[in-house]
């Protein structure tokens, strides 16, 4: 059977991001999907967008004759600065973000458990190489942790648990659930719906999440 929806794109997923961002803000985004967010910031707001590597005022990837190999983000992407941007010591950057600096931080994941759990630098897959690199840092020194993500896993196994069964980066610290499918927060009773795609019941969200998700 054809489904009745249309799953976000990632472009359409970092514009649903950026919604819930708000002005003045300081933000620091995750390697991969989470970069894309840099090029989707609205002309009427001010976002000041951190790089763990020693950039504040981060602006849109760089592609083609922009591109310089002297400015990359923490993913080693090329990208524009921004004007007044700073470049920094990537320790001066982690003081930023460890001292409460850092508004909101945008990270991918594997899982994210009913309780805010965060488990996204390794599965249980033996032969990957772990990198937590500066996400239990960004995890617990950021003021708010959204995260962007696909729903399903590529076996069609869903992000969304009950209890993560992969190792934890931390505990209790995601607000907010940014997938292909629907936005959703998570407060003491578990996830609750903000929004979905169009075509989805309910009832096909929490049966494709293997959840009870609250309505909003």
């Amino acid at each position: 059977m054809a489904k009745s929806y249309v799953p976000r794109t990632s472009g359409q997923m970092a514009r649903r991001v950026v919604e819930d961002i708000h002005d003045g803000a300081y933000v620091n985004l995750g390697i991969g999907r989470p970069m894309l967010v840099a090029n989707h910031l609205p002309p009427d707001k001010e976002i000041i967008l951190h790089s763990e590597n020693g950039v504040l005022g981060m602006g849109e990837i760089a592609v083609g004759d922009d591109a310089d190999p002297d400015y990359v983000n923490a993913g080693k992407q090329s990208i524009l600065l921004r004007k007044g941007a700073a470049l920094f010591h990537h320790a001066d950057s982690f003081s930023m973000i460890r001292g409460g600096h850092i508004d909101i931080c945008i990270l991918g994941a594997f899982q994210v458990s009913e309780r805010g759990d965060l488990a996204n630098w390794r599965t249980l897959d033996e032969a990957a190489i772990p990198a937590v690199g500066g996400a239990m840092d960004l995890a617990k020194g950021a003021k708010q942790v959204f995260i962007m993500m696909e729903h399903l896993t590529k076996d069609g196994q869903s992000k969304l648990v009950k209890s993560c069964s992969y190792p934890l980066t931390a505990m209790g610290v995601v607000k907010r659930v940014y997938t292909d499918l629907a936005t959703l927060e998570i407060g003491d009773n578990g996830f609750r719906l903000v929004d979905k795609v169009a075509g989805l019941s309910h009832n096909e969200l929490e049966s494709i999440s293997g959840l009870t998700i609250q309505e909003t």
